[in-house]
C-alpha cells in the first residue's frame, strides 16, 4: 500500500469512533429508543454497543461464531447467534423490535442477496436502522483508496488480483464488496426513510430507517423528510 493510501486510511481510522459515537446518539434519537427493547444486530459486534447507554436486549447475528466473553459492553442483554442475514427463517416475522445493521449490506453478495436482506430486515422488526457507505465519499471505506469506486474495473481488478496473491482473505473480502447507492436504498426499502451522514459537508454514509408508527412520536421535520440531512459528524 502506499505511503499516500497509508496517510488516508489513517484519516478515515480518526474520523471512524467520532462518527460511531455520533451515529448511535443518532440512532437513539430518530429511533426514539426505550430500555428493554428487542434489537438484533445483523453482522454486527457489541463493541459499537459501548456508544448506546439505553439498556437493550440485542441479538447479534454473524456468519461465523464470536467469542461469549468478547460481549460485554454496558447494562445490555447480548445473545449471539450464527446466520445467514439473507435468510434467517429460524426467526419467526417480527420476532424482535427494531432491526440495526452497521455496514453489513454491501458485503452479502450481490443485487438479489440484498434484496432478500431487504426483505428480511422488513420481515424481523417493524422498525430498522440500517447504514452503509456511500458510493461517493472520497476515502474508501474498506480499501482506504482515494474514489475506489470511480477506477476503472480494470483497475479494481488489478488491485484485488494483487491483493488475493498477497492477503487472499483480504482480496476476497473486498472482491465481494457492492456498496449501494442512495437510489438502490430507495428501491429496496420503499417504506424508510432516507438521511445522509456527512463529514466535513460531504456524504460519508446513507442510513434507512424505519419508526413503527405505534412507536412514532411527533418529531421535527428535518429527521422525518424523505431527503433529510442528518447533523454533521464533525
Amino acid at each position: 500500500m502506499s505511503l499516500h493510501s497509508r496517510i488516508l486510511r489513517m484519516m478515515l481510522r480518526a474520523v471512524s469512533p467520532r462518527a460511531r459515537a455520533a451515529r448511535m446518539k443518532q440512532f437513539e434519537q430518530m429511533m426514539q429508543i426505550k430500555p428493554g427493547l428487542r434489537v438484533i444486530d445483523l453482522g454486527g459486534s457489541t463493541k459499537i454497543w459501548k456508544f448506546v447507554e439505553t439498556p437493550l436486549n440485542i441479538t447479534v447475528v454473524n456468519l461465523e461464531s464470536q467469542r461469549i466473553d468478547e460481549f460485554t459492553y454496558g447494562a445490555h442483554r447480548f445473545t449471539i447467534a450464527r446466520g445467514d442475514a439473507t435468510d434467517l427463517r429460524e426467526f419467526a416475522d417480527d420476532s424482535f423490535d427494531l432491526v440495526f445493521s452497521n455496514s453489513c449490506i454491501e458485503h452479502v453478495g450481490d443485487g438479489d442477496k440484498q434484496a432478500a436482506f431487504a426483505q428480511e430486515v422488513r420481515r424481523l422488526a417493524p422498525s430498522y436502522f440500517i447504514q452503509t457507505p456511500s458510493i461517493h465519499f472520497p476515502v474508501e471505506a474498506h480499501t482506504g483508496l482515494p474514489f475506489w469506486w470511480y477506477y476503472p474495473q480494470a483497475w479494481r481488478q488489478a488491485f484485488i488480483r494483487r491483493w488475493r496473491r498477497r492477503r487472499p482473505a483480504y482480496g476476497e473480502f473486498i472482491a465481494g464488496t457492492r456498496v449501494l447507492t442512495r437510489e438502490r436504498l430507495e428501491t429496496i426499502f420503499p417504506d424508510a426513510d432516507l438521511h445522509s451522514e456527512r463529514v466535513l459537508g460531504m456524504v460519508k454514509s446513507y442510513i434507512a430507517c424505519r419508526v413503527s408508527p405505534a412507536r412514532k412520536k411527533p418529531a421535527p421535520t428535518a429527521l422525518t423528510a424523505k431527503n433529510s440531512r442528518s447533523p454533521s459528524l464533525v
